[in-house]
């Protein structure tokens, strides 16, 4: 199976499935003598890690991540970085009931056939568990990014209709750990929690949309043509479960406007260049122009439901699916670590891709 690994310079590979032993990470490229903390390592898998509140799956994982090698005294050794995180509360038994049907919009039929064989214990390599080994991977390159100024913040902007509508110029991000939704506006968050509780109730599921916003970032990042810094935070994005949309800056509501609108005038602020707005989102080009960077990432309702829907089996018979397990109402108060981590990855590799470009 091809598609596991992402980057240029700073790389990773992942591996393990839902309902295996464990999961884990590969990273090759970390420059030597960065301090590996992990504690924030352990604190970003937390973030992540199902059953941390009423509105998320209640299977219960400690997600520990056991650092294999690569880090010698507190410090990375330029060798590549192995972690691991081992399964704990897999319940297999839940998924006896699909080892031939396929679920409405999961990835089983479309595994199948490229397969010829799948692994419908919480749809194996499919499932969102596996991003668990990506926030692993985006933790070290946090630190890479804190160690060059550059920090990343994400929140839930949006649960279904119910849209945060302030600017996040506006927001405290100090705030957005301290609801289980994520969303750094208190009257708001409650509103999305009620939402997401009823949704829950219901025996049913709700999408939404995780803002995230880079500052720090220096001028200079990215590459043309193909390499272009939004084409890979795109890409990043969209390779979470769940995507189905990735837009940054104006996005798609700057078609609204007209180009004197929305153009970014350039002036000089105390001796560096910056722009009166920022409808760009901080790229032009494809390469970053040291504003911040915002983008926003739209996630679906989660597939998995309590009704019945109809569906097929592997032998094409008409066949009745219902939901058994524990899922997630709503994926974004855990999308957003890992919208982070995404960023994180994409980041470090272009900063070390930009060392590249001069002499």
């Amino acid at each position: 199976m091809a598609g596991n690994t992402f980057g240029n310079i700073f790389k990773i590979s992942t591996f393990g499935e839902s309902h295996g032993k464990a999961l884990g990470v590969i990273i090759d490229g970390c420059p030597a003598g960065l301090d590996i903390d992990t504690d924030f390592i352990r604190s970003e898998l937390a973030r992540r890690r199902p059953g941390q509140s009423k509105i998320v799956t209640q299977r219960k994982e400690g997600d520990q991540a056991e650092l294999l090698s690569g880090v010698f005294e507190g410090k990375s050794t330029g060798t590549p970085i192995s972690m691991v995180i081992f399964n704990k509360d897999a319940r297999s038994r839940d998924y006896s009931h699909i080892a031939d049907k396929f679920r409405p919009s999961h990835a089983d039929f479309t595994y199948h056939q490229k397969f010829g064989r799948r692994d419908y214990r919480g749809g194996g390599r499919s499932s969102a568990r596996e991003t668990v080994a990506r926030v692993a991977a985006g933790a070290i390159a946090k630190l890479l990014l804190r160690k060059n100024g550059i920090s990343i913040h994400g929140f839930v902007s949006q649960v279904g209709a119910l849209r945060l509508e302030k600017h996040y110029s506006e927001l405290n991000f100090d705030l957005v750990e301290s609801t289980p939704v994520r969303c750094p506006d208190p009257k708001t968050a409650a509103e999305m929690i009620e939402l997401i509780q009823q949704v829950r109730k219901a025996g049913d599921t709700i999408g939404g949309i995780v803002t995230a916003v880079i500052q720090g970032c220096p001028a200079g990042l990215g590459a043309p043509a193909f390499d272009k810094l939004h084409a890979d935070l795109g890409k990043a994005m969209l390779s979470i479960n769940a995507c189905k949309g990735f837009e940054y800056g104006s996005g798609f509501a700057g078609v609204t406007m007209r180009g004197s609108e929305h153009n970014d005038a350039f002036i000089n602020q105390d001796g560096a260049i910056k722009t009166v707005t920022n409808h760009s989102g901080g790229i032009q080009g494809g390469i970053s122009n040291g504003m911040d960077i915002d983008f926003r990432v739209a996630f679906k309702p989660v597939a998995t439901i309590v009704s019945a829907q109809t569906s097929v089996n592997e032998a094409g018979e008409t066949v009745e699916v219902t939901g058994k397990g524990r899922h997630d109402p709503c994926v974004l108060p855990r999308a957003v670590p890992i919208v982070e981590a995404m960023a994180a990855l994409v980041l470090a590799d272009h900063l070390l891709l930009s060392r590249a470009d001069r002499v």
